[in-house]
């Protein structure tokens, strides 16, 4: 059954590509004329990359990857929608940078690439994608230099308990043994785009992202919990005086992201 999960992932994220390549919301025409796609967040915790080789996993179509490639990183991502490598591939070669798209399943990195990072990233709507953190986990070790990072920055695990308009809990917090299934209409980035797909997702609590890390070894360096969002892409939100967008009826009383940091133990 996993792989027809993540076909039918697959299959909705191609066609999100499509709407998102030419929404408001990516503002590709403001990316390729500079704008960097990061956040405040993730450039003042990860840091200088200027010479790093850096790893990212579920990097959608490229414009994070091709960011940090702008700061000096040798970037490569990874994605399992071939739509949004294309797309991916096409910005990089327009841009003239030297970003590497392979298009993967997260689980099936290691037939696909050699090598390993001095840095492992990803951020912000990715380990729900996948049902099992202990073999991701895995994956990111193995390609993480002794002593190299792994930094990721996501959306908290209480954000998904709620349902679409944040007015009852209707999730668990807890990973179950069940994916989430919703059949789903447009996108977060245009919510009247004229798409529709099924999909397939996990929630994954805090303690399951963190000992799955452990378990590998990983030492835990950071970890924060944030009480916005940077994305404008959740139901009933509003954006504060500091730019960041909290939903409305629970402002400031629900963490929206997390992120950390870990260290592979050079041995």
């Amino acid at each position: 059954m996993e792989q027809e999960y993540f076909e039918a992932n697959r299959q909705a994220w191609n066609l999100r590509t499509a709407v998102h390549k030419d929404s408001a919301f990516y503002d590709v025409a403001g990316f390729k004329a500079g704008k960097s796609s990061l956040n405040a967040i993730e450039l003042e915790e990860l840091g200088d990359v200027t010479g790093k080789s850096l790893l990212h996993l579920q990097c959608h179509f490229g414009q994070d990857t091709l960011s940090w490639a702008r700061l000096g990183a040798e970037a490569t991502g990874i994605d399992l929608s071939d739509k949004a490598i294309e797309e991916a591939e096409k910005l990089n070669e327009e841009l003239g940078l030297n970003a590497r798209f392979v298009c993967s399943n997260v689980y099936d990195l290691k037939d696909k690439l050699q090598g390993q990072f001095d840095i492992v990233f990803t951020s912000y709507g990715v380990v729900g994608w996948l049902p099992d953190l202990d073999r991701w986990a895995e994956v990111i070790a193995h390609f993480l230099k002794p002593g190299g990072t792994f930094y990721m920055a996501e959306f908290h695990p209480v954000v998904w308990m709620f349902d679409n308009d944040f007015k009852q809990v209707k999730y668990p917090y807890h990973n179950t043994s069940e994916p989430i299934v919703e059949e789903s209409t447009g996108t977060y980035a245009d919510r009247n785009a004229p798409i529709q797909y099924r999909e397939y997702s996990w929630n994954h609590s805090l303690s399951e992202v963190i000992t799955a890390l452990l378990n590998q070894e990983l030492q835990l360096e950071l970890f924060h919990e944030f009480p916005y969002s940077p994305y404008n892409c959740f139901n009933h939100t509003v954006q504060g005086p500091d730019g960041y967008w909290r939903i409305k009826h629970l402002h400031d009383l629900i963490p929206m992201v997390y992120s950390l940091k870990c260290r592979k133990v050079d041995r």
